[in-house]
């Protein structure tokens, strides 16, 4: 059975560009005869807004989506992520990073050989670890790539790119793990997990065969085949797809106040005039 999934965060309204990757992952489930899930990334507990989720139903409908119901919130599911991060702590894959991300963005720019070179880190000494706890200073668990590389020696690994990545890649694609910022952050203290490690078990626990999503994620792929690996979960097929920009050559993004679906229903746009824009009919 073809699954896919279209997960939004719901920390504003949803743009063209989630428009398209939403159509996109929608239609082509819809033409192999598959299930396509609708599912609420809202682990950012200081952003997401239940307005904003209530907004992605009524955006979505609009489109003329349909999904299966119940939607996942991730934020229900945490006892789900913690045991994936226990599990990776007891095989010795994580390491608490005190680091702010002043420190971080220091050390990115004196770093010799790049950005994903400054997060190869590990654990502090023992005292040190144990003084700063104490102290109640926050900390993230971070993934150690070193430890990880250490654990699947010998086992190459690699992911099927059935769309194309930003550079053109295509088919059976070998992971560079480094590419998605080194040792990327699993876990934060005030939050209990974090973007990959979310998406990587919720992939799995809802069956999802099929990644379709924009190209801004193809590195995440990257880290994201290597958690698979460690918690010996499935790998999905990849379909990264472009990303749609505006009159200034800028992808869509909240960030930079793109137009809203919203604001377009409130200027007369249809449904069907914007699927005919971003060429679905």
């Amino acid at each position: 059975m073809f699954v896919t999934r279209f997960a939004p965060s719901p920390t504003g309204y949803l743009h063209r560009g989630h428009a398209f990757s939403a159509l996109t992952a929608f239609e082509v489930a819809r033409a192999a005869g598959g299930r396509f899930i609708l599912r609420i990334e809202d682990i950012d507990v200081t952003r997401s807004r239940r307005e904003f989720e209530d907004a992605i139903y009524e955006d979505l409908d609009w489109l003329g989506i349909a999904w299966e119901t119940p939607v996942r919130r991730q934020s229900e599911h945490l006892d789900d992520y913690q045991a994936a991060l226990a599990a990776l702590t007891a095989d010795h894959l994580t390491y608490r990073c005190f680091r702010t991300r002043k420190e971080l963005a220091q050390a990115a720019a004196t770093a010799p050989h790049g950005r994903a070179e400054t997060f190869r880190g590990g654990p502090l000494p023992p005292p040190e670890e144990a003084e700063r706890l104490t102290a109640g200073q926050p900390f993230a668990w971070r993934l150690s790539l070193d430890a990880a590389e250490q654990a699947l020696a010998g086992r190459p690994l690699s992911f099927v790119e059935e769309g194309e990545g930003p550079g053109g890649e295509h088919g059976t694609i070998a992971i560079d793990p480094g590419l998605a910022g080194g040792d990327v952050v699993l876990a934060r203290k005030d939050v209990g997990v974090a973007y990959h490690l979310a998406v990587v078990v919720d992939d799995a626990l809802q069956g999802v065969t099929h990644v379709i999503r924009g190209q801004d994620l193809f590195e995440a792929a990257h880290v994201q085949r290597l958690l698979q690996a460690l918690l010996d979960l499935p790998t999905p097929i990849y379909r990264h797809h472009r990303l749609l920009t505006g009159p200034d050559g800028k992808r869509f993004a909240k960030r930079d106040h793109a137009e809203t679906l919203r604001d377009l229903r409130a200027r007369g746009v249809s449904p069907g005039e914007l699927r005919a824009e971003m060429g679905f009919d």
